[in-house]
């Protein structure tokens, strides 16, 4: 897996309106898949009030018994940052809260030291009885720690769930929480190697949350970029830097043209696209030649067919600069995240409650946010919300690590797992909510559909010198779009 930091929810931006249809659409593959965004959706009906108060007081007095609890167990993961698939300690800390508390959990779930699974069914065989899915995001970034906040993350996957299943057993509700232990959302697409082993699989809705920096509460639902990780290696010939300068072939001349290169192209990049990176090397010194440079990059549009030619367009950067320096090259594949396109059924649900359960104003918009997460593609939401920070900051500083362990951070969190919870409540509890929001299981049979794994060479977009195309890993679930009529946002 990539060691780069592909992952990450925030900002936010304008909804566009399709026609529902119940067409369901053949299986092809994705590089043959006319749809560039989700299937329609039908809009939810206006309603007054919240759904079911009386479930709202039993998901607000559950979390409010368990605050001080879930308070005490953000700060540990906060106080011990782990990076993507070594969340040892919130693993061991987590799975053991939830076991605690009635779950049935499988530690180190599908092959994934780190990942989990805890699970609580009420009314078991009930007909009809639905299955809703909590992520809870464990893994820190290098050097700043847990500046995406994801202790706050787990702890309101936590929240959500152990809410959800005091609910079905208070109000006598059939269904199935599943709360997911997911790692590697900064680097490594853990989401997605969880899809591709089926722990999506029986879910009808998935639900999670992500905080960012803001002074007042605030909840926003925006799509997110597509994105493709690239990472490049040059490779020189050594030399004595001042007694035999013409002996060498200078890798680190390679990767300065491809960054200049590259500078250029942004020049042309459209206003949803971005392009990123950053140069790495070994043993370098001023008196030696480089004989080797590596360089990481980042390529983000809206939609994953934007990204494939984007990508192409940075790859005759690469090729460019291996060829003018006389270097060979390699260039690998890493992360790959599909757009993130929001239920606004599901949406308008949460927001409704937002509003006029805690007076928070809510954005629900179609313009993509400047981020991307490795959250799958099924029935889904994944608010951001606010929590307050100093001048400022913003996510992936040190200024949002210190934000993430406040005492108003936590306060913040909850408040948005009490609306969470809620929501997925109506899912399991309001048939006719379940079917405006069009979900339904994936079939097993669809879930293995163009999956790329790790080594597995990639069609060159044209022939160009030595470079050499390998997929890392990642997964573009395109296909999902043609899989089911989903009625999504």
């Amino acid at each position: 897996m990539s060691d780069i930091q592909a992952g990450c929810f925030s900002a936010l931006l304008r909804p566009r309106r399709r026609k529902a249809t119940t067409t369901k659409p053949a299986l092809m593959a994705a590089s043959e898949h006319p749809v560039r965004g989700p299937p329609p959706y039908s809009p939810a009906a206006p309603r007054e009030g919240i759904y079911r108060p009386e479930v709202m007081e039993t998901i607000e007095a559950t979390l409010a018994t368990l605050d001080v609890d879930l308070h005490q167990l953000s700060l540990s993961i906060h106080d011990h940052p782990e990076l993507n698939f070594q969340e040892r300690f919130a693993h061991d800390a987590l799975t053991a809260f939830m076991a605690a508390r009635g779950f049935a959990v499988t530690p180190h779930y599908l092959g994934l030291e780190t990942a989990w699974r805890a699970e609580f069914v009420h009314m078991p065989g009930a007909k009809g009885a639905r299955v809703v899915g909590v992520n809870a995001e464990m893994d820190a970034l290098p050097g700043v720690g847990h500046a995406c906040g994801h202790n706050l993350i787990a702890v309101a996957g936590v929240g959500v769930a152990l809410a959800l299943a005091a609910a079905l057993r208070a109000h006598n509700t059939p269904g199935t929480v599943v709360l997911l232990g997911t790692p590697a959302e900064e680097a490594g697409g853990g989401k997605q190697l969880l899809l591709e082993r089926g722990a999506y699989e029986e879910m009808n809705v998935c639900v999670m949350c992500h905080p960012m920096g803001g002074a007042t509460q605030a909840v926003g639902f925006a799509p997110t970029l597509a994105l493709q990780v690239i990472n490049v290696e040059f490779f020189g010939h050594a030399a004595h830097a001042a007694f035999a300068p013409w002996e060498g072939v200078n890798a680190l001349d390679a990767a300065f043209l491809a960054y200049g290169n590259v500078s250029a192209l942004r020049q042309q990049l459209k206003p949803d696209q971005r392009v990123h990176g950053i140069v790495q090397g070994r043993d370098w010194t001023p008196n030696v030649i480089p004989d080797y440079a590596k360089m990481a990059w980042i390529v983000r549009a809206s939609v994953w067919d934007d990204v494939v030619v984007l990508r192409d367009r940075v790859i005759k950067c690469l090729d460019a600069a291996a060829m003018a320096t006389g270097c060979t090259h390699s260039i690998t594949f890493g992360d790959r995240y599909r757009e993130l396109h929001q239920n606004r059924v599901l949406a308008e649900d949460l927001a409704a409650t937002a509003r006029e359960q805690y007076g928070v104003p809510t954005s629900i918009t179609g313009d993509v946010s400047s981020a991307s997460t490795d959250f799958v593609t099924l029935p889904s939401i994944h608010p951001t919300y606010n929590i307050p920070t100093d001048g400022g900051a913003q996510n992936h500083t040190p200024g949002f690590t210190r934000a993430s362990r406040t005492p108003e951070a936590h306060t913040a969190t909850m408040l948005m797992a009490r609306m969470l919870a809620l929501t997925g409540f109506r899912v399991l509890d309001d048939g006719a909510f379940f079917e405006q929001v069009g979900c339904g299981a994936i079939p097993a049979t669809h879930l293995h559909n163009d999956i790329f794994h790790a080594g597995e060479a990639v069609p060159r977009p044209r022939e160009s010198g030595a470079g050499v195309y390998v997929v890392l890993g990642g997964l573009d679930v395109s296909w999902v779009h043609a899989a089911r009529e989903l009625y999504y946002r």
